[in-house]
């Protein structure tokens, strides 16, 4: 029989070599990059390191290399520091459900490459520009490109329109043609150290980067749909927007959403039905159903 001293040394020293073996706390998952997405072809349209910049291409059906079909980029949110293309799927899905190409490109974020909002309007560009060079393999007409995004995708959308370059960016790379027209949801449209939102985060090109700023005298038609008690990118955002394109003859057409915050669609379910309703007529007033 053990004596009771033995006893209560064992149990101290196993309880202490517990604390010491005892394993951490698992930590948040980090972000991946993603190589993949279900029922899309991938596509690399800029090599780069430590991974290359990647766009998903969901193609609908019948289609074939000889179509001239329209299509549709959508651009991911996350405030150019998280997010991934996964979360633009949806909307490439949905177009391709409407005989469109429907493409979700990957671009550059803070949390994965450690890269500024430069870095994230310069990818879309070159993603853009990618597409259209490659419209003739991908069975889509150059001319007929719908641009989309959410939040801060629907910042670097605008910049895909926006004929100078912007700081960070290659003017070797920006589209040769603009998009047929815009889908912006909760968009950051200024980035200006006035009234912008995170003008620190481009520092001193925070102007120059604020597609509000910098828009051409023609710019594409745009929908575009934002929350009116959006507490993150303020609904005036998107009505100064608005009335800029107006006031220099442009097509822009504003939906208010009653109530709605940042992510209305998830806030309000309704609104990812209504949201669709609103793009397929926008699409069909410009002549870009099939």
């Amino acid at each position: 029989m053990k004596s009771p001293r033995f006893l209560l040394l064992l149990a101290f020293s196993l309880g202490f070599s517990g604390t010491l073996l005892a394993a951490p706390k698992p930590s948040p998952a980090s972000e991946t990059t993603l190589t993949s997405l279900p029922g899309a072809q991938t596509f690399v349209y800029r090599a780069g390191e430590p991974e290359p910049m990647r766009l998903f291409v969901f193609k609908p059906k019948g289609w074939s290399a000889q179509d001239r079909r329209p299509a549709l980029m959508f651009f991911f949110g996350g405030g150019w520091t998280k997010g991934g293309p996964d979360h633009a799927a949806g909307w490439a899905r949905f177009a391709a459900s409407l005989g469109f190409v429907g493409i979700a490109p990957d671009y550059r974020t803070k949390n994965r490459f450690g890269t500024s909002p430069l870095a994230s309007v310069a990818d879309a560009r070159a993603a853009l520009r990618w597409v259209e060079e490659h419209a003739a393999e991908l069975g889509l007409d150059p001319e007929k490109i719908v641009v989309g995004g959410n939040s801060a995708g629907g910042h670097v959308a605008l910049w895909t329109a926006i004929t100078g370059t912007p700081p960070g960016s290659d003017p070797a790379e920006a589209p040769s043609i603009k998009p047929r027209a815009l889908l912006l949801f909760s968009a950051v449209s200024d980035t200006s150290s006035e009234k912008g939102y995170t003008p620190k985060r481009f520092g001193a090109d925070a102007l120059a980067l604020s597609p509000v700023h910098q828009l051409d005298p023609q710019m594409p038609p745009m929908l575009v749909l934002h929350g009116e008690a959006d507490h993150l990118v303020p609904f005036r955002q998107a009505q100064t927007l608005h009335d800029r394109l107006v006031a220099t003859g442009n097509v822009c057409e504003l939906v208010p959403v009653p109530g709605g915050d940042h992510n209305f669609s998830s806030q309000l379910p309704e609104w990812k039905n209504k949201t669709r309703a609103f793009v397929r007529r926008f699409l069909h007033q410009q002549n870009l159903l099939p």
